[in-house]
């Protein structure tokens, strides 16, 4: 399979390496490693290729590569170039949900612990991740009684501190009330550190001295006190037993396993630390490449640990491909040797194969559900470029929506669809300023005009400058009439911008408006393009409805807080800073407006009065 745009072997260094695909807009579709890349590159134009490796190589325009001094470097660059880029053709992780995590906040003199997903900062320590939400709130609810530590917000502590009163948590028994100086921060600290340890595997410890408590306390005939130390034993008991011992106390390792078939696999991942399962994770991934479990293994290791903590062991069901590169970039990565090994016998390997039961159960769980959503947008865009003619199947769909309330907080939503689902990282809102009063027409033409003006700027630019902007959609879907759909052709015609098909969704019966064509499109009722269609519509109608409400919400309460006299902006911002919102500031009394900076009693007074 030749091409015109194919590099001659000579012209490609025998070196390690990584390759970029990219496609006639200049968007990287794959990224790829080798330790040759004169031997790898020239495959993908030879003949008896996967099936999916012959789809990229013919949505691809060109290519180039990086030379490294190594093959561990270039793990390391396709890892980053795959996160920065997210190619349509490489193997696409989905976590299966965003797990929870215990995070104690030593970044902060009094420590906080709350149960949190998302980022870390490496300043605070981490426990989990954890299966369910409600099962690691319940165990912190059982170890506050021990363990009385901080958990409210800035704010809740910042309005203790004022006011010099605890909140309830103190009350019952869950905190120790650092925020009213009950304890100091030294006393505070060394309960968060003794929450540490107990999180960290120190359970024995923990247990012997609440058992020396107890009993001291009933030699000395203090029953109260002995009592508590009793119910705070029984708290950490059922602790411990809600984690599964599997490992001797300080092994720290994670126990990995996936199952599935040419098109789509599941991994699970159980986390065990300090010799117990803290929690387990799950993801799915689309086949998109053509690998070998060796090196699907390989590609999942890579994605896993390059967001996640790396541990100093991992069990695996097999050997994954470039193994001692492998190794070496996460030694490297944590600072110190890492293990990568198959369990052969013993709690290991019984662990690993309950894991494997895992990853096969979470595989049926998501063929069942995902086979039809595949397969149905797939036949979804297929219909669209049926219906509308279009010369392919539209894989990129952005769709525009006007909101406004009258001729006031006028604003415009585009949201993006690539192969049949939403990309949320791409949404767009516009505030329209060129347009005054309400005319859904002369906005529509503004915002077209502003995306389309941003794609002329990048379109050309060098390919690491390129913006979100720079790649025309497959079809651009407006929600409206003729009317927003004519001056929407006429935008894009009058930049000199061809090859992009425009279409109007009406709401009323569901036509489908087409340049050119005297009478709408009307699709089936049990068509899935008109169902994918409607799924846009909607999608852009209510980014663009939530983003009007939170204008018109924002501009309503500065409009309470302008109507107060002897009231600046520098006090305003205070105040809104200080309670949240203009709500709040009514419900307060005149004593907690009295203690914002700036505003005296006597200003309080006058505040409270007016509102």
């Amino acid at each position: 399979m030749g091409t015109s745009w194919q590099p001659a072997t000579a012209d490609i260094p025998d070196s390690p390496g990584v390759y970029m695909f990219r496609d006639g807009n200049g968007r990287v579709v794959y990224v790829g490693k080798a330790l040759s890349l004169k031997h790898r590159v020239p495959n993908y134009f030879g003949t008896g290729l996967h099936i999916r490796t012959a789809s990229m190589v013919a949505a691809a325009r060109e290519v180039e590569w990086i030379v490294t001094r190594n093959e561990i470097e270039a793990l390391q660059l396709e890892v980053t170039l795959i996160k920065k880029y997210q190619p349509r053709f490489n193997v696409r992780y989905r976590d299966d949900k965003s797990y929870p995590y215990l995070m104690v906040s030593t970044s902060e003199e009094f420590p906080r612990v709350r149960v949190t997903r998302g980022k870390k900062n490496k300043q605070d320590r981490y426990y989990g991740p954890y299966t369910h939400a409600y099962a690691i709130r319940e165990t912190l609810d059982l170890l506050l009684r021990v363990f009385p530590m901080r958990t409210c917000s800035q704010g809740v502590f910042d309005r203790a501190e004022r006011s010099s009163r605890p909140c309830l948590l103190y009350h019952i028994g869950r905190c120790a009330a650092p925020c009213v100086g009950h304890v100091s921060p030294q006393e505070h600290m060394q309960i968060v550190e003794e929450f540490c340890g107990f999180m960290e595997g120190g359970h024995d410890e923990v247990l012997a001295d609440l058992n020396r408590r107890m009993e001291s306390a009933s030699a000395n005939l203090e029953y109260e006190a002995a009592g508590r130390a009793r119910d705070q034993i029984s708290a950490l008991k059922r602790v411990i037993e809600k984690q599964q011992m599997v490992g001797n106390p300080g092994e720290d390792l994670d126990v990995i396993a996936f199952y599935g078939n040419e098109l789509e696999a599941a991994f699970q991942v159980f986390f065990v630390r300090a010799g117990r399962v803290t929690g387990r994770k799950g993801f799915v991934v689309d086949n998109v490449e053509a690998l070998s479990d060796e090196e699907l293994l390989h590609s999942f290791l890579e994605s896993l640990y390059s967001e996640q903590e790396i541990p100093k062991r991992v069990l695996v069901p097999t050997l994954p491909a470039s193994m001692e590169v492998l190794r070496l970039w996460l030694s490297s990565g944590r600072g110190s040797r890492v293990v990568i090994s198959v369990p052969q016998r013993g709690s290991k390997r019984g662990l690993l194969e309950t894991v494997q039961v895992n990853a096969r159960e979470a595989f049926e769980r998501s063929r069942l559900k995902r086979a039809g959503d595949f397969v149905t947008r797939s036949k979804a865009l297929t219909e669209l470029q049926e219906a509308l003619e279009l010369p392919e199947a539209p894989l990129r769909i952005e769709c525009y929506d006007i909101s406004n309330l009258g001729p006031t907080d006028v604003v415009a939503s585009m949201v993006v669809f690539e192969d049949g689902l939403p990309k949320k990282s791409e949404y767009r809102r516009f505030r329209i300023f060129g347009v005054d009063g309400q005319d859904d027409v002369a906005s529509m033409g503004e915002v077209i005009e502003r995306r389309f003006t941003r794609y002329l700027q990048e379109r050309d630019l060098p390919a690491d400058q390129k913006g979100r902007f720079s790649y025309p959609p497959g079809l651009v879907v407006i929600d409206g009439g003729k009317g927003q759909l004519n001056r929407a052709v006429e935008v894009i015609a009058t930049l000199g911008i061809e090859d992009v098909p425009v279409v109007s969704l009406a709401k009323r019966l569901e036509e489908i408006f087409v340049p050119g064509r005297p009478e709408p499109e009307v699709l089936p009722r049990t068509s899935e393009a008109l169902y994918l269609l409607q799924r846009i519509r909607d999608e852009a109608h209510r980014f663009a409805v939530t983003y009007q409400r939170a204008r018109r919400s924002k501009r309503m309460t500065r409009s309470a807080l302008d109507r107060l006299t002897g009231v600046g902006p520098a006090r305003r911002s205070a105040l809104l800073r200080h309670f949240g919102s203009a709500k709040n500031l009514r419900a307060a009394s005149v004593e907690e407006i009295a203690q914002v900076k700036g505003i005296g009693p006597s200003l309080a007074e006058k505040i409270h009065a007016q509102l």
